[in-house]
């Protein structure tokens, strides 16, 4: 038995592992697939092959983990692209809260700022809509600005094709980058209108806080009763939701205020049972500001997991 395989040798590199790389990987798996148990299975299986590797061997414990990690989700990706496209009705990504998609960021207004970027709802569904290898150069040197060269090796490619696939992702998602940083006054002002709406059951209050062309997206996964396709036109929103909020099953409902994927929103919870409901995430309007421009509600059993957890 080699000394790193020693039970206490491997106690310390498990520590390491998770103190070094843990957040920072599971940052960079989420946003290739857009789900974190999906993200949480890459980076153990990244774990269980970096402790069977001799550590003298590696010379760059990141670089070795971050090309790992990449290769793994590209092969997640093969067959995760078969599964959405038997997926039941709106797909939308695992929620994540708060600082919980962060990595190794520092906290702070900048750090917020360019969270709300590279992992707002309308960004990731963005992602969606690139080939996999295009999501992976795209986020390797725009997000975690690493170099062509490196992403070159971890891909297969040269650097200059790297380059041609990072250009090509970036005109497909750039619309869909939000431009406008919500603050945390904004987030109080755009949650507290929210939800004094929806618990007064009003719909002209809730249409005059949302865009013109607001757009609300529920996923139930075909798990939980859902929106089946999106919804248009800011009245329309209202009166959905209101509608949802008028029925039995929805009484009682407490929201909790949080950051979802660095937008505004806030945790369902029953009033009864304290089981959780929902997700929902508020985009602000980038035509109306002030205003909400985008619903995102998450219901989907299978994808609140890591909420509950």
């Amino acid at each position: 038995m080699t000394p790193d395989h020693d039970p206490p040798a491997l106690a310390d590199r498990a520590l390491r592992f998770d103190r070094d790389h843990g957040r920072s990987l599971r940052a960079l798996a989420y946003r290739m697939l857009g789900s974190r148990a999906d993200a949480e299975d890459i980076v153990q299986d990244a774990w269980l092959r970096w402790a069977a590797v001799d550590a003298q061997r590696i010379e760059n414990d990141r670089a070795y983990l971050s090309r790992l990690v990449t290769n793994l989700c590209l092969d997640k990706l093969g067959s995760a692209a078969a599964r959405r496209e038997r997926y039941v009705g709106v797909w939308l990504p695992e929620p994540l809260i708060d600082d919980e998609a962060n990595g190794d960021r520092p906290a702070g207004p900048e750090a917020q700022a360019e969270l709300a970027q590279d992992v707002s709802v309308a960004f990731m569904l963005a992602l969606e809509r690139l080939s996999p290898l295009e999501r992976a150069a795209f986020l390797l040197h725009d997000v975690f600005d690493e170099d062509f060269d490196e992403i070159g090796l971890r891909l297969g490619r040269s650097p200059a094709a790297c380059r041609q696939l990072a250009s090509r992702a970036r005109q497909r998602v750039r619309a869909d980058r939000p431009r406008r940083v919500v603050g945390d006054d904004e987030h109080r002002r755009l949650f507290d209108a929210f939800g004094e709406a929806v618990r007064s059951l009003d719909v002209d209050a809730l249409a005059r806080i949302l865009a013109d062309d607001a757009v609300l997206m529920t996923d139930g996964g075909g798990k939980v009763s859902a929106v089946p396709r999106p919804l248009h036109g800011g009245p329309l929103v209202a009166r959905t939701l209101i509608g949802f909020a008028r029925l039995p099953s929805s009484g009682g409902w407490r929201l909790r205020p949080v950051r979802i994927n660095g937008l505004p929103g806030c945790v369902v919870r029953s009033g009864r049972t304290g089981e959780l409901m929902q997700t929902i995430a508020l985009a602000p309007s980038e035509s109306q500001p002030g205003r909400i421009g985008a619903i995102y509600i998450q219901r989907n059993p299978d994808k609140l997991r890591m909420v509950r957890a």
